[in-house]
């Protein structure tokens, strides 16, 4: 691994959430639109940005609430009321949304601001947006949720709704050295989003750290009240290694067996775990219950606008009305039966440690990685944490991924919450606690 370069990063531009709130009602806002100012020409993390003197209005009746006066980003599938949610589709043909997203309307209702939609992979699917990687603009961001993980790599915002059907959380979150977060599927509710598929689409975040990605839990989730963690022993860990089909780099999993020795050093118990005939099973699920709604959800926005979509998102919705009502019924039966299955499935344990990606971000900007240690989890509906943890020898971010077993969102997050820091006190290199700057 290589080590942090001063010229090519500094603290982030956010304080945590504790300090955040005794410094002045405007200060995170006025630090979002000078990090905009800034970056924005080389990242192009936004398709639109709401006006400076409705921010300003907003900041006058934020001044309470757990997330008082917080910017935030919204990738533009989730409606912001007065703008329009495009989905990537830059036609001119959508109006202004007349009402925010359920979501979008409880963060405002915590004191948070939302200041502009971010950008996405078109109608979530495939084909890139314009955003690039903050770390190198060379290297894809991912996607779909490329414009909200960019966004707050670039130290942009602290905080970004994004949403996944495979890996787009996660995986952006990894390439742009973030946490991520992808809430268990069915807690956040979904009303103002443009949905893709009804069985996997999930709303969750791009955070600068872990404590920003429990403060917006805190707001969008339902409270449950959890047995105080004090630490990781007698914490059971599974270690899985293996995608759909592919293998980690050698970099990536370095990268992880060193996030297992902190485990390790703190007591807990790990064991590797091979699951590789039900991850087969898995991502056979996954493509066909995502290709069989993705195109009957698409059908009429392709019916209006066949002209303006990309040759992938039409192949994929013709592929999807190919799929046999039988066999998608056969799918939804198997993910319903894995998904109430984690005591089996992972011997008991209370955490699941993977790769978030096979490895870095790949160079180019024609294609935004693979879901392959990401839609698994995804079919499950299996609440997910991407964790930062370093940079490789291409000088882009690696980490890891926690899974929990389903409703079990507060404990993953204290969980990383509790990595994140052993990770800070053993001197690691911990990019989620840096923002990149020119």
């Amino acid at each position: 691994m290589t080590s942090m370069q001063s010229s090519a990063s500094c603290p982030q531009p956010f304080p945590s959430m504790q300090v955040l709130s005794r410094l002045p009602p405007d200060f995170a806002l006025r630090t979002s639109m000078e990090k905009i100012r800034q970056r924005e020409a080389d990242v192009r993390a936004w398709v639109r940005l709401r006006r400076w003197d409705e921010l300003e209005l907003d900041i006058a009746t934020a001044i309470s609430g757990s997330m008082a006066a917080i910017p935030f980003g919204v990738k533009d599938v989730i409606d912001v009321c007065g703008l329009p949610t495009q989905c990537g589709i830059d036609d001119g043909a959508e109006p202004a949304a007349q009402y925010d997203a359920a979501c979008v309307a409880q963060l405002r209702s915590a004191g948070a601001i939302p200041i502009g939609k971010t950008v996405t992979a078109e109608y979530a699917f495939r084909t890139p947006g314009r955003t690039r990687n903050p770390w190198n603009t060379a290297y894809t961001p991912g996607g779909s949720s490329s414009g909200s993980a960019a966004g707050v790599a670039a130290g942009m915002v602290p905080l970004a709704l994004s949403t996944q059907t495979g890996g787009s959380i996660i995986r952006p979150a990894a390439y742009c050295g973030v946490v991520g977060f992808k809430p268990s599927i069915g807690l956040v509710s979904r009303s103002g989003l443009k949905l893709t598929s009804e069985s996997l689409d999930v709303i969750g975040w791009h955070a600068a750290s872990v404590d920003y990605a429990q403060a917006m839990a805190n707001v969008l989730l339902p409270q449950k009240v959890e047995p105080s963690l004090h630490g990781l022993r007698n914490i059971k860990v599974a270690i899985n290694l293996q995608g759909d089909g592919l293998r980690a780099e050698s970099e990536a999993l370095t990268v992880l067996r060193g996030v297992q020795q902190i485990f390790n050093d703190e007591g807990a118990t790990c064991f590797d775990l091979s699951i590789e005939k039900e991850l087969a099973l898995l991502a056979q699920a996954h493509s066909v219950i995502m290709k069989y709604e993705f195109a009957r959800n698409l059908a009429p926005v392709v019916d209006r606008k066949r002209k303006a979509l990309s040759a992938a998102l039409l192949k994929n919705v013709a592929e999807g009305f190919a799929v046999p009502d039988s066999l998608y019924l056969e799918m939804l039966g198997i993910q319903q039966e894995l998904r109430k299955s984690w005591q089996a499935l992972t011997r008991g344990a209370d955490l699941i440690l993977t790769p978030s990606a096979a490895g870095t971000a790949p160079p180019g900007q024609e294609h935004t990685g693979v879901p392959a240690f990401n839609k698994m989890w995804s079919v499950l509906g299996w609440p997910c944490v991407h964790l930062p943890v370093t940079l490789g020898q291409d000088g882009m971010p690696v980490g890891v991924q926690l899974i929990a077993d389903w409703h079990q969102d507060f404990r993953l997050l204290a969980l990383a919450a509790i990595v994140e820091k052993k990770m800070n006190l053993k001197g690691e290199d911990n990019v989620g606690s840096k923002q990149i700057v020119e």
